[in-house]
């Protein structure tokens, strides 16, 4: 017997990020905000990199808010921009999923046009503003997406905490 209980709290350990999150729970808040605050300023970029006409791959060095910019990386952060506001409507699990992938690939763009700086493969135009800016949204993101999720100090009644530890629900009377 006592080898069942052992297998079963096994089985319960492992909890995936895409589960046991109500959807009128407190930590939706922070996921929609996330979301929607990076989703918005991606937005505006991308729109005021479009209304200065410049060149879809132009690495000419146009700026737009301070940040070097062309068609092809106003295009992307418009479509980032407004997948990250379906996050924000959306809600739940999928804003919080969506958050730390979006943060992730934020920090790798990062990372990436880092190595491409001054390179004829920099047809994103980034120079360093635009790498620390990147840097700046994913680290932004993933705290966001990662917000009551990953930490070992999350309280009793957190859905998270809960799934990981149900043995200790089993155990109270």
């Amino acid at each position: 017997m006592a080898t069942h209980t052992i297998s079963q709290r096994i089985n319960h350990s492992r909890v995936s990020l895409n589960e046991h999150l109500p959807i009128d729970h407190r930590l939706n808040s922070v996921y929609r905000f996330g979301a929607g605050a990076m989703g918005i300023v991606l937005l505006i970029f991308g729109i005021l990199g479009l209304i200065h006409r410049i060149g879809f791959f132009d690495t000419g060095g146009d700026t737009v808010a301070g940040l070097s910019t062309n068609g092809a990386l106003s295009v992307l952060s418009i479509v980032v921009g407004l997948l990250l506001l379906y996050g924000m409507v959306r809600g739940g699990n999928f804003a919080s999923t969506l958050n730390i992938v979006l943060g992730v690939l934020f920090l790798v763009s990062g990372f990436v046009n880092l190595a491409l700086l001054d390179t004829s493969r920099n047809f994103l135009a980034f120079q360093m503003q635009n790498v620390l800016f990147s840097f700046a949204v994913g680290l932004l993101l993933m705290v966001f997406g990662m917000y009551g999720r990953v930490t070992g100090f999350l309280p009793y009644d957190n859905p998270y905490w809960r799934a990981r530890h149900e043995h200790l629900d089993e155990e109270r009377p």
